[in-house]
């Protein structure tokens, strides 16, 4: 493939070469030689493709009738309400979760993190229903699990055993949540999570809400603790309120103490909460990255599954104005969520994975303000979705237990959109 006169992010304009699912060589504007699969993007700008570091897809509603949202203060409080509407909902898993990978795709993303609860009521269900939309969606987009005790470590009767059954059964990573504020037993809940992350030799990626004082003393034991793993590079604390709650002093320390153990934080930057100073981490050598969080389920009924979008939220949150500033602002959602997530290889460079997203705009920092259109959706050199419209292999993917929906349009209808997409776009080839 050819994706001639591209406009890279640095603004030159470049005929991008890929072969074998990666970016082979970049040539100046119509000088690669033309092959059967040559597309003119006639200057629109060209991206890597985004990396959702946060999600939960086993509790999206998406494509679903949505649920009127009950009303909870504390985590607590909202776990009590999901218990009850996460068996409410009208469609199942397999249907949910895969309609919003689509979704996600379509909209640029070729990579995401998704926490799948782990609990007495729906033991290893959910995981098993999300590893089949994983498995089912493998060829363009690729998906990390995190067990998620959501209903405790230690306050749940039998939770270790189940996330080590989660480990074995396929998850990537160990996760957590809030040991003092929900466990009350800090120790104990970070002993069974390192442990089990040291014994099947999987990351670490941990729900933090508590704040102030004893949020950051939470943050400082679990960088020490990766350190003492020898899992630097491999553990992410998601939330991580309390940084955002802290005097500067206790701030530094904290931010200092993650920097040392290379410990990520990721922020969805939800408008209802502290969140953690991303420049001021950054400015310190702490990983930032973003993450959609909850997209329309039991927690929020927000969210849309775009990480332009969500690049633009926590720019607009942490006041990033100037064209450096959303440029960072965007490297959440790209660089720093692959580099997160490890072996970050996605990139407007040769060598890397040709997942790249074509928009019309300027420059990066347009497209973050303007977030427009995905226009172009490339994973791996193959063509996933253009204006819109899924490919055809895209969007006739089925998963066991997801019925086709009743809304949903035939292939045959879908090749002949994607086919009138492409005598529209015959100019440019």
């Amino acid at each position: 493939m050819i994706l001639a006169n591209a406009r890279l992010p640095e603004g030159r304009l470049a005929d991008v070469e890929i072969g074998d699912g990666l970016i082979v060589a970049t040539h100046a504007p119509g000088t690669a030689a033309a092959t059967n699969e040559t597309i003119d993007l006639d200057g629109l700008l060209l991206l890597p493709a985004f990396v959702d570091g946060h999600l939960h897809l086993d509790k999206t509603h998406w494509d679903a009738p949505r649920l009127p949202h009950v009303e909870g203060r504390s985590v607590r409080e909202r776990i009590a309400a999901e218990r009850i509407q996460r068996h409410q909902v009208a469609l199942p898993i397999e249907a949910r979760a895969s309609a919003l990978v689509r979704t996600l795709i379509m909209n640029g993303a070729t990579r995401a993190r998704s926490h799948v609860d782990i609990d007495n009521d729906v033991g290893l269900d959910n995981l098993e229903a999300v590893i089949r939309v994983r498995e089912a969606f493998r060829d363009w987009i690729d998906i990390q699990l995190v067990a998620f005790p959501q209903s405790g470590v230690t306050s749940e009767t039998g939770a270790p055993d189940l996330m080590a059954a989660a480990l074995m059964a396929g998850a990537d990573l160990i996760g957590g949540l809030d040991p003092a504020g929900f466990d009350g037993d800090v120790k104990g809940q970070l002993d069974i999570i390192f442990g089990l992350a040291e014994a099947f030799g999987k990351g670490v990626d941990i729900h933090l809400h508590d704040f102030g004082e004893t949020g950051a003393a939470e943050l400082r034991d679990i960088a020490e603790r990766t350190i003492a793993a020898g899992l630097q590079g491999r553990v992410a604390v998601s939330h991580a309120f309390a940084l955002g709650t802290i005097g500067p002093r206790l701030f530094e320390e904290t931010a200092d103490a993650l920097a040392r153990a290379d410990v990520a934080i990721m922020t969805s930057c939800p408008p209802s909460a502290p969140v953690p100073p991303v420049n001021a981490l950054r400015a310190r050598g702490v990983t930032v990255f973003a993450g959609s969080d909850n997209i329309r389920d039991c927690w929020s009924p927000y969210g849309n599954g775009d990480m332009l979008d969500r690049a633009a939220i926590i720019a607009q949150r942490h006041g990033m104005f100037t064209n450096r500033e959303l440029g960072d602002a965007f490297t959440l959602a790209t660089s720093e969520a692959d580099k997160a997530l490890g072996d970050p290889r996605r990139g407007l460079r040769v060598g890397a994975v040709a997942d790249l997203v074509a928009v019309e705009a300027a420059s990066v920092a347009d497209a973050v303000v303007d977030r427009p259109p995905r226009s172009l959706v490339v994973r791996a050199g193959r063509i996933a979705a253009e204006r819109g419209v899924p490919s055809v292999a895209l969007a006739s993917i089925q998963v066991a237990g997801a019925p086709r929906s009743a809304e949903s349009e035939t292939e045959a209808q879908m090749r002949a959109v994607e086919q009138a997409l492409r005598a529209e776009l015959g100019a440019r080839r």
